[in-house]
């Protein structure tokens, strides 16, 4: 099947090279017990995943008693500022995520450390194998949300809460398509919950704060101030995943942010940090999932265990692309394969057909497809325009059902 058919949901090994779409690496940095050094979880983005890229003053005086009273007023004004009192009222909400993996799990990405005098450590062994963060949404019942690839693969999750306490974690749910996992901890005495917000509204510029533990809890609940930088970015993850409609930001990202909230100046949770622009040369390059995008998903994972999205049913290519280019033939998603028991397959969509739009919106490649496919719900109809034969064409589609694996 090709990496870009969207309704097999299993991810590929890290270690294989896709061919058709550019790759975001999802750097699995261990952080181990026993004397080792530890670095955290992140997801890092290489330049082409990218479908689009887009003063301070000082205060003089010759006088010390007013430059001591300047900086003194300064530092009053600062202490009541949005980000001090986002800090103050959602950072107890932030929690530190451990993932736990055999030892031999962790050996077999070939990280090369060494464990000197410890080096016969058995293979059934758990030892943490990274770190991320995440944050309590509903304190009543412990219900956590971070990202799918901060708990991938993980045998034990452990979470360590603002006041010291570590507990381990219960995986309700989690779905590697949109990168969201729902964890749920036992013990919920004294814990904090955080407000969420509404992202759809977001405009470029507005201020933002990112809360998390980079580099695992040695730096837990770290405070990090930005602005939105752009919206609706469109990110091709490893694996069988793409990600869509994100938020980028210039507040910093590092490892082990992923997971944390992306919080504006009220102090409600607007994104899930996820991902940073890794190049040589940017900074200030961080991607988080829109919430309200992202909270339909979370509620499927808290009811179900699972996460159901609309699909086609059909495999599609972009290989076709630079032969329509040459040729002057419409750009499009590329059929290559159909189910014939699925939803395309019965509204009459062929091998070869060329899909150029979905509801008169324009799709030029197979991510356009995708992500207009993922705007809608399983069981809307939609109305496909594909060219065949050179002639062009309409149908009107029921969009099937493709759950979280």
């Amino acid at each position: 099947m090709n990496e870009n058919d969207y309704y097999a949901a299993t991810p590929e090994p890290p270690q294989r090279k896709r061919r058709l779409i550019p790759l975001v690496a999802i750097c699995l940095i261990s952080a181990f017990i026993g004397g080792v050094s530890s670095v955290s979880l992140v997801q890092y983005i290489s330049p082409e995943t990218l479908r689009t890229m887009e003063t301070t003053g000082s205060i003089q005086s010759t006088n010390n008693a007013n430059t001591v009273s300047l900086l003194a007023n300064s530092l009053a004004t600062e202490s009541n500022s949005p980000v001090v009192q986002v800090a103050k009222n959602v950072g107890p909400a932030v929690v530190g995520i451990s993932n736990y993996q055999p030892f031999s799990n962790i050996h077999s990405y070939g990280y090369g450390f060494s464990f000197g005098s410890q080096g016969n450590a058995r293979n059934s062994e758990l030892v943490e194998a990274g770190t991320g963060s995440g944050f309590i949404i509903d304190a009543k019942n412990g219900y956590i949300v971070t990202n799918n690839h901060v708990i991938e693969g993980a045998r034990k999750i452990t979470v360590s809460l603002s006041d010291g306490r570590n507990i381990e974690a219960k995986l309700v749910g989690s779905d590697a398509k949109t990168d969201l996992a729902v964890l749920k901890i036992s013990d919920t005495s004294n814990l904090t919950q955080v407000t969420l917000g509404e992202s759809s509204q977001i405009e470029v510029g507005e201020y933002v704060v990112a809360i998390g533990n980079p580099g695992g809890n040695e730096f837990a609940r770290s405070v990090t101030a930005g602005v939105i930088s752009a919206t609706n970015r469109t990110l091709a993850m490893s694996g069988e995943s793409t990600l869509y409609n994100m938020l980028q930001t210039d507040a910093a990202i590092n490892p082990g942010n992923s997971g944390g909230p992306l919080v504006n100046y009220n102090g409600q949770v607007i994104g899930i940090n996820s991902a940073k622009y890794a190049e040589n040369g940017f900074e200030g390059m961080g991607f988080a999932i829109p919430i309200t995008e992202a909270t339909s998903i979370i509620e499927q994972l808290i009811g179900t265990g699972t996460a159901k999205h609309p699909a086609l049913y059909v495999s599609v290519s972009d290989q076709y692309l630079a032969y329509a280019e040459e040729e002057n033939l419409p750009l499009g998603a590329y059929i290559y394969q159909v189910d014939p028991n699925g939803p395309a397959g019965k509204a009459g969509i062929l091998e070869k057909d060329v899909i150029t739009h979905i509801d008169g919106v324009k799709v030029e490649n197979s991510t356009e497809l995708i992500g207009e496919i993922y705007k809608h719900n399983v069981g809307d109809q939609v109305t496909l325009t594909f060219v065949r034969n050179g002639q062009t064409k309409e149908v009107k589609v029921t969009l099937g059902e493709m759950a979280s694996q």
